[in-house]
Order: C-alpha cells, then structure tokens, then sequence
C-alpha cells in the first residue's frame, strides 16, 4: 500500500512538473526565436461599431504579422464600470502592457492608477484623456478631436455662403472626441454671427440614433440648412431620414471619420463633407507604441498625432484608395 501511494505522489508531482512546463513553453508559443511573448491586454470600448472595427483592425494585424507578440483583446460594451473591471483582470493576469481606448475619458484615470501601480505601462488610443492623465501614461495614440470639428464647420459656412440654421448631432455624451469636434463647431460658429445653432441633441455616435433625432427634428418643423454630426454613422442616419421624408433638397450634412460607407456617400453626393480619421494608422501606431513601452524606448513627445483630412467629392477617391487593400 505504501508503495502504491509514493507512486501515486510522484505521478501527481511528474504531472504538474508537466503543466508547469507547458505553461512555461506557451510563453514562448509562437515566437520563431524563443524569446518570452509580450502580451499586450486591449481594452475596447465596444466592438460593434463601424469605425473601430478598422482601429481593431489595425491591431490584429500587427499581431499577425509578429510572432511575439499576443494581443488580448475585449469589449466593454461601452460600459466603463466593465471596463475597469477588464483592466483589472489583465493587471492581475500580469500582461507586459495595457492599451486602452476608453468608453468615457473621464472615467480612465483610475485604470491608468491602478496599472501604474501594478508597473504595467499604458497607451491610450482615439480618446484623448485629461492633461492630468496624460502625465501618467506612456503615450496617446490619435487625432485632435477639436480640428475635425473646426475643419468640418470651416466647410460648411462656406458652402452656406456665412449664413443659415445648423443642427449638430453630438457623439456618446462624456468623451473627449464629442467634447472637442463640438468646441470646434461652435468656436467657428462665434466667427460667423450670421450662423445659427438651432438645435443640438446626441445620437450615441450610432447610425440609427441619428436616424431617430433627425425624424424628431423634422416633424417639429425647424428650418434647418446644416446637419453638422460628431461622425459619420450619425450622418448617414440623418441622410437616410430626410430622404425617406422627401426633405433631403439642399440640406448640408457633415460627418467625421472618413469610413468607407461615408464615402461612398460622398461619392454620390449624398454626404456633404467628411473629415477623414485614419482607424487603421490608430490602431497601429497604438500597438506599436505599446511594443515601444515594453522595450523601455522614450518617447520625445507622449503625443503622436494623426492628424484629420477634410473629404469632399472632389477629392473622395483617394480617400477610398486608402481603405483598398
């Protein structure tokens, strides 16, 4: 009996000598040199959305390309409690670094402590936090929030000669992106006193929203010259609404992003204006500065920029090249 039960003992100990092993040889799974995987946790904000699926895009495919590389990637179902909760999960899975595009920017300085305090290093993505966070991350990946804005409006006083009635469709109330492209719609509209806001509600960034605020719109009678959205799926929504009820005529309608529905829209003349955000160059820039952070490179400027293009028809087809693959 005794003699069984050492076996028993050391068959328990030669297995678990074996996972452990495994776990050990999985670190290494998928790199060609055998160096340790650099496992990158990625919190999204939300998967179902047109726009970021080409940032996430932009992710997975680095991750392809580089076998050392694991991106662990989830959604938050824009949600920021669940969120927290994600980070929390990758801090205690002790992934090398943390890449967030936060659900609201000002919910992200207690994520970005409580890595910091676990020595995980932090990239935010599109969503630009506050300067006092900012201080505590090793980059932001993006675009300025308030040039789409001012760009977009600078487009559409001047296709309205300095005068008329505009209507702006605000984002997901609370991020940086819907308080900044607003600023800069509004600052160009001090400039233009014969520029009028007329009405002002939010559409969640969501194509069917926008669709929804602009059938209210319309059936409450407002004379409206310009449709200025925070992005283009709101846009889209608001185009779809006006032509179902015969009022499209010359309504200006503005998005942001530049995604490939949106210029199909402006192709044909639907969609007045877009500024063109590169989804994927955000997305690849974010990974590869988190890889940067990892490897301790510094950084001269914690800041890298992608900056915004205004699209219209005239010059909508190289904008469309961009996203042929």
């Amino acid at each position: 009996m005794k003699t069984k039960k050492i076996i028993g003992l050391l068959s328990i100990t030669f297995l678990m000598l074996g996972l452990l092993a495994a776990c050990g040889s999985d670190q290494t799974s998928g790199s060609k040199s055998g160096e340790k995987s650099i496992v990158v946790g990625a919190a999204m904000p939300v998967f179902d959305d047109k726009w970021l699926s080409y940032l996430y895009d932009g992710i997975k495919e680095y991750d392809s390309e580089h076998d050392n590389v694991k991106v662990k990637m989830v959604d938050a179902k824009n949600d920021a409690g669940k969120q927290f909760s994600q980070v929390e999960t990758f801090i205690v899975q002790q992934v090398d670094v943390i890449l967030i595009n936060p659900v609201e920017t000002d919910a992200v300085g207690p994520m970005v402590d409580a890595a910091n305090e676990a020595d995980i290093p932090v990239v935010i993505v599109n969503r630009m936090p506050d300067e006092e966070v900012m201080k505590k991350i090793y980059a932001y990946v993006g675009s300025e929030s308030i040039e789409a804005g001012t760009i977009q409006m600078e487009k559409v006083v001047e296709l309205l000669g300095g005068k008329g009635n505009v209507a702006i469709l605000n984002g997901t109330l609370g991020q940086e992106s819907v308080v900044n492209r607003t600023k800069g719609n509004k600052d160009v509209l001090k400039k233009n006193p014969d520029m009028k806001l007329v009405r002002e509600q939010t559409g969640d960034y969501q194509r069917s929203l926008g669709m929804t605020v602009m059938e209210n719109w319309i059936q409450a009678g407002d004379e409206i010259d310009a449709i200025v959205a925070n992005n283009d799926e709101m846009a889209i929504g608001a185009i779809m609404a006006l032509e179902e009820a015969n009022k499209r005529g010359d309504i200006i309608v503005a998005g942001i992003d530049g995604t490939i529905d949106a210029l199909e829209y402006v192709k044909q003349g639907k969609l007045n204006i877009s500024a063109f955000q590169d989804a994927y160059g955000q997305g690849k820039g974010a990974i590869e500065a988190a890889i940067k952070a990892v490897n301790g490179e510094k950084l001269d400027n914690n800041f890298i920029n992608i900056p915004f293009e205004l699209v219209t028809q005239d010059n909508v087809d190289e904008y469309i090249k961009k996203w042929e693959k």
